[in-house]
C-alpha cells in the first residue's frame, strides 16, 4: 500500500452495525472494503451489491485470515466472538477497530488490555459516542478544571430497543450471546460516555433490574458511587416507545445539562445552550486518523474495564439485592 492508496479494509460481520460502517468508510474516502465475510452469505452479498462492489467475500473466517490484500479489519460479530476474532486479525500485523463489548467475560477482556498494551497492532473499541460533537464538548468542560470538581452525575435512558433489537429472537435476547440486556449492549455506549467525560471510574453499584418476560435485562435501575465518592444514579427503560436521554454533570461552579443533543451550561441559575462545540468525528474516522496518520487511539482497550465491571456488578446487584464494591 502506497502513500496515496486507501487502506484496504475486512469486514467480519455484515449486519446492522456493519452497514453503518460501510456508509462511514463511503463517507471518509480513505479506505475500501477489500473483504466481506459474514455466516450468511446473503448478508455479505447484500453490503457488497450496495457499499463495495469490488470487494472478495470470504466463505469462511479461514479463508479471510490466509488473504493478503488487507491493511486493517473492521469486527462487528456478536460479542462472544470478539475475543478469538481481534486475537488472530491482531497476530496477522492488522490494526483491528471491534465493535462495543470488547468480549463476553473479564478474563478475555483483560487479556486483550493486557496483548495491546505490550505493542502491537492498534486495537481500538467502537464507542461512537467519543466523537460526536455532544460528549467532546462535555469532556472538554469538565476536565478543564475550569468548573471545579464533579460533584454528582445523574443520566436517564430510554428507547425502543427491545422491540426492534433484541426482538423477535436475536443474539441480543441471548444472555449466553448478550450478558446484561439492553445495558449491557445499548447501555454500554451511556457508561462509556459517562467515565469518558469525566474521567472518573465505578466504585459501588446497588441495582434492581427486569426481564420484562424476555431473556435478558430490558430495564435496569442504579445507584452508584464513582471515583471519590461521586454518586451517580441511572436509568435503563429498554421497552420505550421512543428515544430520549438526559445527562446532568454537577459541577464545583456549574452544571452541563445534555437533552436532545444538545448541550447547555448553568451557573448562578441560569441556563445557556453552548455553541462553542467540538467537531464531528465517528469510530471510522478516528480509526484512520490512527492507522494513517498516527493520531491517539480515541477508544483503546482499555476503556472496556470500567464499563465491563459495572455492568457486571449491576447484574449481581440486581440478582442478589445488595451493593456491590468494584476494585
Amino acid at each position: 500500500m502506497s502513500g496515496s492508496d486507501p487502506i484496504r479494509l475486512a469486514l467480519i460481520g455484515c449486519g446492522q452495525i456493519a452497514r453503518l460502517h460501510a456508509q462511514r468508510v463511503q463517507a471518509d474516502g480513505r479506505a475500501r472494503w477489500s473483504v466481506l465475510f459474514d455466516p450468511s452469505p446473503q448478508a455479505a452479498q447484500r453490503l457488497q451489491t450496495e457499499f463495495a462492489p469490488t470487494a472478495h467475500i470470504s466463505p469462511t473466517l479461514d479463508d479471510l485470515l490466509a488473504r493478503r490484500d488487507i491493511d486493517a479489519v473492521v469486527i462487528c460479530t456478536p460479542t462472544h466472538l470478539h475475543f478469538e476474532q481481534v486475537r488472530a486479525c491482531r497476530e496477522r500485523g492488522w490494526p483491528v477497530l471491534c465493535e462495543k463489548p470488547l468480549a463476553e467475560t473479564g478474563a478475555r477482556i483483560e487479556q486483550l488490555i493486557s496483548e495491546a498494551q505490550a505493542g502491537g497492532p492498534l486495537l481500538s473499541v467502537a464507542y461512537q459516542r467519543r466523537g460526536q460533537p455532544a460528549y467532546r464538548t462535555l469532556r472538554r468542560e469538565v476536565l478543564s478544571g475550569h468548573w471545579g470538581r464533579v460533584l454528582a452525575v445523574s443520566s436517564h435512558n430510554c428507547e425502543h430497543w427491545e422491540q426492534l433489537q433484541a426482538l423477535p429472537h436475536t443474539w441480543r435476547n441471548d444472555p449466553r450471546q448478550n450478558p446484561g440486556g439492553y445495558i449491557g449492549d445499548a447501555g454500554s455506549h451511556k457508561l462509556d460516555i459517562i467515565f469518558f467525560i469525566t474521567g472518573l471510574g465505578p466504585e459501588e453499584v446497588f441495582a434492581h433490574s427486569s426481564q420484562s418476560q424476555r431473556e435478558v435485562e430490558i430495564i435496569t435501575t442504579v445507584s452508584a458511587r464513582l471515583t471519590g465518592g461521586v454518586p451517580l444514579g441511572m436509568t435503563f427503560l429498554g421497552n420505550a416507545h421512543h428515544f430520549a436521554e438526559y445527562l446532568h454533570i454537577v459541577c464545583e461552579r456549574a452544571d452541563f445539562k445534555l437533552y436532545d443533543n444538545q448541550v447547555c451550561i448553568s451557573r448562578d441559575n441560569v441556563t445557556e445552550l453552548m455553541t462553542d462545540m467540538e467537531p464531528e468525528s465517528n469510530p471510522i474516522t478516528s480509526f484512520l486518523d490512527s492507522v494513517l496518520n498516527g493520531a491517539p487511539n480515541v477508544a483503546p482497550a482499555d476503556c472496556a474495564r470500567p464499563v465491563f465491571q459495572f455492568t457486571q456488578a449491576v447484574l449481581q446487584s440486581a440478582k442478589t439485592g445488595v451493593a456491590v464494591r468494584i476494585p
